[in-house]
């Protein structure tokens, strides 16, 4: 059903998926990103590519969205319901551990992430999607919307080194080609 809407409004807008299947049959767990986010369209290009490219991806939401009815919503197009409440320690820790143990405990495991965190205007990107890729010793696949040139899609993959500001310089640096839709709000990621 999902696919059949995304292929409506792919058509209808004009927008291209280009996803290099090498790269999804040849890593069954990754980290993938969906950079820049700067609209809610975001959402529907980005998830729509991932539906037409026929990825099993997964996204964190909070637990209490996991609950009846919206369960019935957000499960089928992959929620996982993530504990961000936490007596001694950070939310972000708590998150990171639980999806670590889901990759740990999984043989196949996509799990989808925008580092902005925001659709508006953020000098700083979260850095959980990384601290995760790096525990679970999995790869960061590079998901990209470029509105210049209508394209959604995931073309190269990032493997983590452990230097956070080198890696996520680089990973910044590849998304520099690309356009998102309110392209003023987007920032890259700037060192603290």
């Amino acid at each position: 059903m999902f696919r059949i809407i995304s292929a409506l409004i792919f058509k209808i807008k004009g927008w291209k998926v280009k996803i290099d299947p090498k790269l999804i049959k040849n890593n069954k767990q990754f980290v993938l990103l969906g950079i820049p986010h700067t609209s809610n369209w975001d959402a529907v290009y980005f998830t729509g590519a991932v539906f037409l490219g026929k990825i099993k991806t997964h996204f964190l939401i909070k637990k209490e969205w996991m609950r009846f009815p919206f369960n019935l919503i957000f499960k089928p197009i992959g929620g996982i319901g993530v504990n961000n409440k936490s007596k001694n320690g950070s939310k972000s820790s708590i998150v990171i551990e639980e999806i670590v143990q889901l990759f740990n405990e999984k043989k196949e495991l996509i799990i989808a992430i925008a580092p902005e965190g925001t659709r508006s205007f953020n000098p700083y990107w979260k850095t959980g999607f990384y601290q995760i890729a790096l525990q679970s010793k999995v790869p960061i696949a590079l998901g990209f919307l470029d509105y210049k040139n209508k394209i959604a899609g995931i073309t190269d993959i990032f493997l983590p080194t452990g230097n956070l500001q080198a890696d996520l310089l680089k990973i910044s640096d590849y998304y520099t080609k690309f356009t998102g839709k309110n392209h003023d709000q987007y920032s890259g990621y700037k060192n603290k």
